[in-house]
């Protein structure tokens, strides 16, 4: 079954005072929440590299220096010891502070899919689509098809998807979501061309927060995901799915690609 909708018509104007729902405001929370989580694995996951070397290093010079020349052993010493001081501050602030979303608690349940498109779009469209002039369509060829897995998350990966793809969006663009179920896995695809202007205008409506918009423009490490996907793809990948990000090359759309076995089990 294939369906399409709109859910804007011509241009029209930001409206004054622009608020979100309660569900919105909670799924934007919840956002920045896991954002700043996997800020702070990538931190604690780049830092430790260079602190082993310069903790190895320091036994090498150790062995070169002049074990009678206390300033040169002190000096040692003060290097071992601020090392090891980095890293106790890493297992006691970073580590513990990402523990609450690196070990994802999921509700399973079986639940039909083609809902949670409808209802996931709608909150889209009227919590930011429709103010910011931007069509999402919906391609979806699913049926009867029920995935077992948690609901509530896998709405909020979905969510996340289409506002940032909206907000990325020009006034007048379309941003389409495809879906489709083959081969036992669930394929949620969303497509948009990428305007970094109007991902970062101030004077638009945004549910995403400020620094996380200002950071998806920058250039990604091979395989890094942009900061505000961090909670889409720790969902798939506690479905035993995964997430991608393929940024626009020439006038290809941009597109993120969430990826989701239908009997969803957690991975070993």
């Amino acid at each position: 079954m294939t369906t399409s909708s709109s859910g804007t018509g011509g241009a029209q104007p930001v409206p004054s005072g622009f608020a979100v729902s309660e569900r919105t405001a909670h799924l934007r929370a919840e956002t920045a929440l896991f954002m700043r989580d996997h800020v702070l694995s990538l931190v604690s996951h780049d830092l430790r590299g260079p602190l082993n070397a310069i903790h190895s290093w320091a036994y090498v010079l150790e062995r070169k220096l002049d074990a009678n020349d206390p300033n040169a052993q002190r000096a040692v010493t003060g290097i071992r010891s601020g090392v090891d001081q980095q890293v106790k501050l890493l297992e006691t602030i970073v580590d513990a502070t990402r523990a609450e979303t690196r070990s994802l608690a999921l509700a399973y349940a079986p639940f039909p899919l083609h809902p949670l498109l409808d209802e996931t779009t709608e909150e889209v469209r009227s919590g930011l689509a429709r103010s910011r002039s931007v069509n999402i369509a919906v391609d979806s060829q699913l049926a009867t098809e029920q995935l077992n897995g948690d609901r509530e998350r896998l709405a909020a990966a979905l969510w996340v998807m289409l506002a940032f793809a909206v907000e990325a969006s020009a006034e007048g663009a379309a941003v389409t979501l495809a879906a489709r179920a083959d081969s036992g896995t669930w394929h949620a695809a969303v497509t948009y061309q990428s305007n970094e202007t109007a991902l970062n205008d101030p004077a638009l409506p945004h549910v995403l927060e400020p620094f996380a918009r200002k950071q998806a423009g920058e250039p990604r490490e091979a395989k890094r995901i942009a900061w505000v996907f961090a909670l889409c793809k720790r969902v798939a990948e506690a479905h035993g799915g995964s997430f991608e990000q393929s940024d626009a090359s020439g006038d290809d759309a941009a597109t993120l690609a969430l990826r989701v076995p239908l009997s969803a089990t957690a991975p070993k």
